[in-house]
């Protein structure tokens, strides 16, 4: 009997853990790429990389058009073939004061565009810097999918309820915790349920995504621990009036782009670029954050209409897109502080964030 063929799934969630590692994948016929943050050093080397367009404008390329998304792929290469330890400073926007000169680069066509756009998302969903050596010497043995094997990763309906548990909180004694989890990812959501779920009112409900150092160390760079607590006790109150709330602790950090990548926009943060550049600079989308995720535990939870408490147009939009009704908008403004003026003033200008 034939072993059976991994699934897309399967097959992505390979690659992804090959890119933590730091081993090569293969992209349909899209040449072997290795990722430059994560490759062991050893002693691969390769004229060509892979890097976000962003980073190419960074680097001054004369020939490399200006792109309306910096997380788009550009192919550059180099006047000799690069080590790990040459390629990494082109890679890492954070090692521009240490390793000022560059280069020269030349931006090449990119032939294998799909592919390369899947590496990039890759690189998102791993947690690492979107840069690659193209084609390496040694090639190493690479992981291999195909670009639309992304489709099936992402797909919502993946997610199902893991377990649930009563969980007494400090806002409220009668709550509920649900797990969710999905086959593909390792990330695993929660949802807590403040008071008895009915169907004659409409929850109030709040979309929360993970913040290590707002929700738990109390930064004040952002608003995310402020908002998670006033959100449960708005909750509280909204069950002492005999309605309930659910509160969605989605595990999508630095609005989808990871912990260790969100540490290094506020590295960029701190040299005087707002949020969203930061991302850019990094080569990662201003926004990657999967709301489509909160329908489904919503669906889940067989709740189809919402009271939702958010600033945020685009929650909104996702969640009528995916078929949960917001019969109202609950505006969720928290003061500012002298720490996250700026960060405030950027979701508002630059996000489309609403002050109401």
């Amino acid at each position: 009997m034939s072993e059976r063929a991994p699934s897309p799934e399967r097959r992505v969630a390979q690659a992804v853990d090959a890119l933590r590692h730091g081993w090569p994948i293969k992209i349909g016929e899209a040449p072997v790429l290795l990722p430059v943050e994560t490759a062991p050093l050893r002693t691969p080397t390769s004229a060509h990389l892979l890097v976000s367009a962003a980073r190419a404008e960074t680097l001054r390329l004369t020939n490399q058009r200006a792109a309306a998304g910096g997380h788009s792929p550009a192919l550059i290469r180099a006047a000799e073939p690069l080590d790990l330890h040459a390629a990494l400073p082109v890679a890492d926007p954070a090692l521009d004061n240490d390793y000022p000169l560059k280069g020269p680069f030349k931006a090449e066509e990119l032939a294998w565009r799909t592919a390369a756009v899947a590496a990039m998302e890759l690189a998102r969903i791993a947690g690492i810097l979107p840069a690659f050596m193209v084609d390496p010497d040694p090639p190493g043995e690479a992981v291999a999918l195909k670009s639309m094997d992304l489709a099936a990763w992402t797909n919502p309906h993946n997610l199902a309820i893991a377990t649930r548990a009563h969980l007494p909180i400090a806002r409220e004694e009668d709550a509920e915790i649900i797990a969710f989890r999905s086959v593909n990812d390792m990330r695993e959501h929660v949802a807590i349920v403040l008071g008895q779920q009915t169907s004659d009112r409409a929850p109030l409900v709040r979309l929360h995504s993970e913040c290590l150092t707002g929700d738990i160390f109390g930064s004040l760079k952002c608003d995310c621990g402020p908002q998670l607590d006033a959100a449960l006790a708005a909750m509280s109150a909204e069950v002492a009036a005999g309605g309930w709330g659910i509160l969605l602790y989605m595990r999508q950090e630095g609005r989808g782009i990871g912990l260790v990548n969100k540490l290094r926009a506020y590295r960029l943060q701190d040299e005087g670029v707002d949020t969203l550049e930061a991302n850019r600079r990094l080569g990662l989308p201003e926004e990657a954050r999967d709301f489509p995720l909160a329908a489904r535990m919503l669906d889940l939870l067989a709740v189809g209409n919402v009271r939702l408490m958010t600033n945020n147009l685009e929650k909104v939009v996702a969640l009528e897109d995916a078929g949960v009704k917001v019969i109202e908008r609950v505006p969720h403004e928290l003061p500012a502080n002298p720490h996250n003026v700026r960060y405030l003033a950027t979701k508002r200008d630059r996000a489309g964030h609403l002050l109401k």
